[in-house]
């Protein structure tokens, strides 16, 4: 059986929401993060990076989320867009894995985490998220998906930060990205998104973020 190393975070959160809308059997296996457990000796053998998610498929370990998706979807053929949209659909993945994630994460962190407040640096960020998430939200303004006719492993990719945009970027966030909160309310909508975000509280997570939690996920300050 496939086993899924994940936590409650939005990376991980897209994978779940694959798994819960194919009805593929899993094992989920909790990583918290908060007490180190990325960097368990057994845990980086599978991922070298030190992050969640990873999958080990019979022995075939993939990590990173977007990566994850695709070999999900080609591997099984559940919502993979048409091929004769794969150029358009590898352009948008790495669109989200390039764009959308990491501006979203730097975002996040300059806004709710640094310990003292960096002007620049929370303007930067803020800034290409901003544009990050206008570029997705004007690619939607005609179309329900963000490529082809029908859901896609895509838009769960996407969907995993983008759910996330008022902690993004602030609470005005939807007002400026209407089509963006679109896509957004009909994953939700989706019995899928609710046990996939959901799967975090059938385990047993560190709840508070207090200096050791602070030291396994800002390791920077500490150096």
């Amino acid at each position: 059986m496939l086993k899924f190393y994940f936590n409650g975070s939005p990376n991980p959160s897209k994978v779940a929401l694959y798994l819960e809308e194919t009805g593929l059997p899993y094992e989920a296996i909790a990583v918290d993060t908060r007490k180190g457990q990325q960097f368990d000796p057994e845990f980086l053998k599978l991922n070298p990076n030190a992050k969640v998610p990873v999958i080990d498929d019979d022995g075939i370990v993939v990590f990173d989320s977007n990566a994850i998706l695709l070999y999900l979807a080609e591997k099984h053929g559940l919502f993979l867009p048409d091929k004769r949209y794969r150029g358009e659909m590898l352009s948008w993945l790495m669109f989200i894995a390039t764009g959308i994630g990491p501006y979203s994460g730097q975002a996040v962190h300059f806004r709710h985490f640094t310990p003292e407040p960096v002007p620049y640096a929370m303007k930067r960020y803020q800034f290409e998220a901003e544009r990050h998430y206008g570029v997705l939200d004007e690619h939607l303004a005609n179309r329900k998906f963000i490529v082809g006719e029908s859901y896609s492993f895509l838009d769960m990719a996407a969907w995993g930060w983008c759910r996330m945009g008022n902690y993004v970027m602030g609470d005005d966030a939807w007002g400026k990205f209407t089509n963006l909160k679109r896509f957004v309310e009909a994953i939700n909508s989706r019995d899928a998104a609710a046990r996939a975000l959901a799967l975090k509280d059938k385990h047993s997570f560190k709840p508070n973020f207090d200096d050791e939690a602070k030291r396994f996920m800002f390791r920077h300050q500490h150096q």
